[in-house]
């Protein structure tokens, strides 16, 4: 892994990490009170640019599983860069936004923000039963992967 100085990478991985300890609440998207993988993204999006990305439905745990839909991916295209769609052919750099799928033929519902911490390569997401924390990117998670984004340049 790479890391910038100053990069708008590095302002992503620094505003996630500020949100370090949020307690997890599906949907939510409150630094302190309540969030979710993608609520955190919004929050680092909103600290960003500005405002959010897009209007958000509501959305079920299951992310659309019964009907197949890679909505999270979908969203990811619109408003991020992609990347690659497999870990190993480039190397990760700071402040990439990682897609994850959690189970095999599932649809992709898990987001995080890639970092780097004295233990190596981590990501910083809000994760079920546990809040917003930094985890290392393990070789389980990075398996996991299916897709990587980068923040458009241009944040405030």
């Amino acid at each position: 892994m790479t890391q910038g100085s100053g990069t708008i990478g590095d302002r992503a991985v620094e505003i996630a990490r500020a949100w370090i300890g949020t307690p997890y609440v599906h949907q939510a998207s409150v630094k302190d009170a309540g969030t979710d993988c993608l609520g955190l993204l919004r929050g680092v999006w909103r600290d960003l640019y500005g405002c959010e990305p897009e209007s958000i439905p509501p959305y079920t745990p299951d992310w659309a599983e019964p009907s197949r839909e890679e909505r999270l991916w979908s969203a990811a295209r619109r408003h991020l860069i992609p990347l690659s769609e497999t870990i190993g052919s480039a190397p990760v750099t700071v402040g990439e936004v990682l897609l994850f799928r959690l189970r095999d033929g599932a649809v992709a519902k898990h987001l995080g923000i890639s970092a780097v911490s004295a233990s190596g390569l981590s990501f910083v997401h809000a994760y079920t039963g546990h809040g917003v924390i930094e985890s290392p990117l393990s070789t389980p998670w990075r398996r996991r992967i299916v897709a990587r984004f980068a923040f458009p340049e241009g944040a405030n």
